[in-house]
């Protein structure tokens, strides 16, 4: 069985929904289980002894937000000195419910976490255009879950968004499946 472990922060628990669909996505792969774990609590033997990353964050400001971003100071420099996550498979998704289509600062927070993923020497799964929603829910960096509407209100992620995030978890079990014990890495 490949485990995929799926790292979030959430503050209104949109982007939490967005890490229950993921998972939801890579449960559906037979031979892959998700384990879901919160930003603040994952530990470096969580992300050795997955198969596949998927990290999630809200946006802040047109960033990451700063619990994601202390995992990745925390946990994963010290996995990064020891190229400990070299060939892992890895993705990203976002939830914003800033100005803007996607909500301020979607891309530029899936850039971030990504520039992080391929710094770790993981390979990064993008979402096919072709994935059902894309187009409410999708950028080719992974899903994103628009949570306010255009005069600021908490309105929540959409279905579709939800529907992308949950395709976007079985395109990177599937991933997993293909890529595990298959890449030997020189250390």
């Amino acid at each position: 069985m490949r485990k995929v472990t799926i790292v979030y922060a959430s503050d209104y628990g949109n982007t939490e929904k967005m890490a229950q669909s993921v998972a939801d996505g890579v449960d559906s792969v037979e031979s892959v289980s998700s384990h879901l774990v919160q930003a603040e609590e994952v530990t470096a033997d969580d992300l050795t002894s997955s198969d596949g990353v998927i990290i999630g964050s809200p946006v802040h400001m047109g960033s990451v937000d700063w619990r994601v971003k202390k995992f990745i100071d925390t946990v994963c420099s010290g996995l990064w000195m020891q190229n400990k996550l070299n060939g892992k498979v890895a993705g990203v998704f976002v939830s914003g419910g800033g100005f803007g289509s996607a909500g301020g600062g979607c891309e530029i927070a899936m850039l971030s976490i990504l520039n992080n993923i391929a710094e770790l020497g993981m390979l990064i799964v993008p979402l096919p255009k072709n994935s059902p929603s894309y187009k409410s829910g999708g950028l080719h960096w992974g899903p994103y879950g628009r949570s306010a509407d255009e005069n600021m209100e908490n309105v929540g992620v959409s279905d579709e968004a939800l529907a992308v995030a949950k395709v976007h978890g079985a395109n990177i079990a599937r991933a997993t499946l293909a890529v595990s014990g298959n890449i030997i890495f020189l250390e």
